[in-house]
């Protein structure tokens, strides 16, 4: 765990999960954002090296709770009802691949994607599969005390550590809207890489008209002015501090870079999702995702590195206040294709799409057969994840269920080889890459995935 003298209790693990920044809080005490930046300053010391340079980045659409893969990317049209639901399937743009009726945008651009259908963990807990799926290894038991407890760090995390931020000033990671909500959407954060490396959450909706990230925005009755008047007060401390603590001499270019992000133009400019032209915004759909999809292709425009893009809460059991498969599905789904279609076409037009991985998943998938109630309920043993660009081959699905989308039928995948895969994007090598734990023993990245070859 790393640690930075400069403010009270200025632990670099101990960062705010809700953000990296709030802006009136460039003071005296506490962990301020020049600590932050100090943070992550020593943190990349420390770290492996990888392709700094390297300008590729991963949108993550995180689909919490578990979409069901027959009623999205793998329909049993042939099935039994009890088993196929209560949607058909139709064609897409390449021959022999079909996708529930209710993913018509993405049907017309199946050659830009690849399914893969084989995923399994073989686990029904929560828990344990948004671990899994966020990190690459198995998770906490949710009815253990230390069900909260992140036991590696998120790949996004891991992306801004080792890779960091496309461009200088922007955060390495980002999420939108928030990190609420789901069931057990916990493990998105950095744990032993330090929470310099946590997202920079938005926690506000892009499709309000009075949207604005809050953790950006300057404290009630702070001017710039105001605020230039402080860094110069606290330029004046520093001067004295360093001639009682050498250890903190470097800490006015911490604070000078913190100053020049909360008045960065850039960044400004890149949450202003207002800047958008209707037709763009109305493409994406005006409801919270696809205004936050379009937000995150801004900020990946921009220089961000990873960002994930968190969706309503897909538990459809039909049981225990749960919405039923066809409802959630006809609730949930349509502005979820209608955004995912609009940012691959959004992303090959702007020339981002070769430098851009869309990863669609959620932690498993639903029963093969309908309960009851018309729902279905949590599933390990075979579930369904959505690729789009990266350089990767597109226009295809990788592995195949069985005739009832119950168990693998062939070309089993790990939640190891989906993180690979990403990290392979980002220009990191999982297999060869360790980064110490708390107690500093060398935790690979990946320790038994690869790449996904038919992807190459």
């Amino acid at each position: 765990m790393l640690r930075v003298t400069g403010g009270a209790n200025a632990d670099c693990e101990g960062l705010t999960r809700r953000s990296f920044v709030e802006a009136g809080v460039l003071g005296l005490g506490g962990l301020s954002l020049s600590d932050f930046l100090a943070c992550h300053a020593l943190a990349a010391e420390s770290l492996p090296a990888v392709d700094r340079q390297a300008e590729t980045s991963v949108i993550l659409i995180w689909m919490s709770g578990g979409p069901g893969h027959h009623e999205t990317w793998d329909p049993k049209p042939a099935a039994a009802s009890q088993y196929r639901g209560p949607f058909g399937a139709i064609d897409t743009t390449v021959g022999g691949i079909q996708f529930s009726e209710m993913l018509p945008e993405q049907a017309k651009i199946a050659e830009h994607l690849a399914v893969l259908r084989t995923v399994s963990h073989r686990s029904g807990d929560h828990t344990k599969g948004n671990h899994w799926m966020l990190t690459g290894f198995e998770g906490p038991d949710f009815n253990k005390p230390d069900n909260r407890i992140q036991r590696r760090p998120s790949m996004g995390s891991v992306a801004a550590a080792l890779r960091g931020a496309n461009r200088a000033g922007m955060p390495a990671y980002a999420a939108a809207p928030h990190l609420r909500g789901g069931t057990d959407n916990l493990f998105h954060y950095a744990t032993y890489l330090g929470g310099a490396h946590n997202p920079f959450v938005t926690n506000s909706d892009p499709n309000s008209a009075d949207f604005r990230v809050r953790d950006l925005s300057l404290r009630q009755g702070l001017t710039f002015d105001r605020l230039e008047h402080r860094r110069s007060l606290l330029t004046t401390i520093d001067k004295f501090r360093r001639r009682q603590e050498p250890t903190i001499a470097n800490m006015n270019s911490h604070q000078q870079a913190a100053y020049q992000l909360l008045t960065s133009a850039g960044v400004r400019e890149a949450f202003d999702i207002s800047q958008e032209p209707s037709a763009v915004r109305d493409r994406y759909g005006r409801h919270t995702f696809g205004q936050s999809a379009l937000l995150a292709r801004r900020l990946v425009e921009h220089g961000v590195t990873f960002v994930t893009v968190n969706t309503q809460p897909w538990d459809h059991h039909g049981t225990a206040n749960r919405l039923p498969t066809r409802k959630g599905a006809e609730q949930l789904i349509p502005p979820v294709d209608l955004a995912i279609a609009a940012l691959v076409r959004d992303l090959i037009d702007r020339g981002l799409h070769e430098k851009t991985l869309v990863v669609a998943m959620g932690e498993f998938g639903r029963t093969p057969k309908m309960n009851s109630a018309g729902g279905r309920d949590h599933w390990g043993h075979t579930f369904s994840v959505l690729l789009s660009g990266g350089r990767f081959r597109m226009g295809q699905t990788i592995g195949e269920s069985d005739a009832k989308g119950a168990y693998v039928g062939d070309r089993p995948l790990h939640p190891e080889d989906v993180a690979a895969t990403v990290y392979h994007h980002l220009g990191i090598d999982g297999r060869n890459t360790a980064i110490p734990d708390r107690s500093g023993r060398p935790r690979y990245l990946v320790e038994r995935g690869e790449p996904i070859r038919e992807l190459l």
